[in-house]
């Protein structure tokens, strides 16, 4: 079969996409980039906003229109709460809930392979990597969660926890190694409870990767702050593992936290920010925080707003609340008007604008080792490559045309601010470009690593 793969959400879709993607690899099927060339298309859907269903219809609308012959899949977690919306409405040949997740290629190839499909594209030992041309790979350690947060579907949409073993998680790591990814981020659900249906626990998980593979770079993606014990930040003393944590707040006052049925006070929360920082002093700390939750009155929004700029968070991923049928917090009375929502999230954005900008000030005139994962034309001639620092701050390096630096970790002195509010601007001294492999300098343009077209996003928040 050929088949194209879609998705929209977290880096938990995003590491199914590509579990996925190698799989039907290993038996044979072909990766296309676009619809209009496939059999099959699978899209791995996303519910954390109400406002993901009409991108849905949008997109599947599309997918007729171009190519009418193909079968559509759905999976994820809008398939999981309105499978009849899909399947009925919508055209959608086979829906695939969260629960069968891991069985998807092979109900796909017994719900949809037609006789005239080819059995075997490519032999199983020539299979590439899904994330050929891609620096960093999403690893899936665990799936559904154990708390209640009043807004979220995910948890009622994702079930049970069901945690990968850590000998699973090692094996695909050393492949993903031996492939040439040069670093891996830990995502599921609810990360920072893996492993308490095998006995075992984040940390152990953390230690064995480390200690059994020869992963350059190891982070974590989001982990909910009441699940790390006090020694939790003991484990940066091993410097593969990135010094970057998301740790979503949703509010600063207590009192809305209540309301969302989270677990961690700001008193606990700012605890946890100090122990950070003073063991790992490079440590950049993220954030969530959902502005015009109900009920939330003036002096509580300026109770959040006065807690963020104590954090002086790194970067803030700023939802405005909506509500989502089936959540508790849906019932609540005493909605924000749309109005004030806006303006407060218009404030709170002109904060993480400045204090992004004083953490970027804070490492000027350092020289830290930076990932390289795209380029760019640079108007003056050369390139523009883009990476990141293990506190995961992005950095724009010009270099000469015929330097490739893509997957690449290289020593970079950070010498200023892009144009680019997200980025900032460094350099690598001439004497290490010198010393690239010649084909890597070799010629007029720079040996290019293929990106992969294979994944792509339909939206992401």
């Amino acid at each position: 079969m050929r088949v194209h793969l879609e998705m929209l959400g977290c880096r938990l879709n995003e590491a199914e996409i590509a579990t996925w993607g190698r799989q039907f690899q290993a038996q044979g099927d072909e990766l296309v980039g676009n619809v209009q060339d496939a059999d099959v298309v699978v899209l791995n859907t996303c519910a954390v906003t109400a406002e993901a269903g009409r991108k849905y219809r949008n997109w599947l609308k599309r997918v007729q229109k171009y190519n009418p012959e193909t079968r559509l899949v759905a999976t994820g977690c809008y398939a999981t709460l309105a499978p009849e919306k899909l399947a009925e409405g919508l055209g959608v040949d086979l829906v695939i809930p969260n629960d069968q997740k891991d069985e998807l290629v092979s109900l796909i190839q017994r719900g949809l392979r037609t006789q005239d499909m080819p059995k075997r594209a490519v032999e199983p030992d020539a299979v590439p990597l899904f994330r050929r041309g891609r620096t960093r790979s999403f690893i899936k350690v665990q799936d559904g969660c154990r708390n209640k947060c009043s807004f979220c579907i995910v948890t009622v949409v994702r079930g049970d926890e069901k945690s990968r073993t850590i000998s699973d998680i090692v094996e695909e790591i050393n492949h993903l190694v031996a492939e040439g990814v040069q670093e891996a981020v830990l995502t599921g659900v609810h990360v920072g409870g893996y492993g308490a249906d095998l006995g075992q626990t984040l940390s152990d998980l953390i230690r064995a990767i480390l200690n059994d593979t020869a992963l350059p770079r190891l982070r974590l993606a989001s982990v909910e702050p009441w699940d790390l014990p006090n020694d939790f930040f003991t484990l940066w003393t091993n410097e593969r593992l990135m010094p970057h944590i998301h740790l979503p707040l949703q509010s600063g006052c207590n009192s809305v936290l209540k309301r969302m049925s989270r677990r961690c006070s700001t008193e606990r929360y700012k605890e946890l920010v100090t122990q950070a920082r003073a063991t790992v002093p490079s440590m950049n700390i993220t954030t969530d925080i959902i502005v015009g939750f109900p009920g939330e009155t003036e002096e509580e929004w300026e109770a959040t707003f006065k807690f963020a700029k104590e954090m002086a968070f790194q970067h803030m991923h700023i939802f405005t609340y909506s509500p989502r049928e089936g959540t508790r917090a849906a019932r609540l009375p005493h909605r924000v008007p749309g109005p004030v929502q806006k303006a407060r999230s218009q404030q709170l954005h002109g904060l993480g604008q400045v204090m992004k900008r004083q953490a970027f000030e804070a490492c000027l005139n350092q020289t830290v080792p930076v990932l390289f994962e795209s380029s760019r034309p640079a108007q003056e001639g050369g390139l523009v490559f883009s990476g990141y620092t293990p506190n995961y701050f992005k950095v724009e390096v010009a270099v000469p045309a015929a330097i490739d630096l893509h997957n690449q970790i290289e020593p970079v002195a950070l010498t200023g601010l892009s144009r680019d509010p997200s980025a900032m601007t460094g350099q690598i001294k001439l004497e290490r470009l010198e010393q690239l492999p010649p084909q890597q300098t070799g010629g007029s343009a720079p040996k290019r690593h293929p990106k992969s077209t294979l994944l792509h996003v339909v939206g992401q928040h």
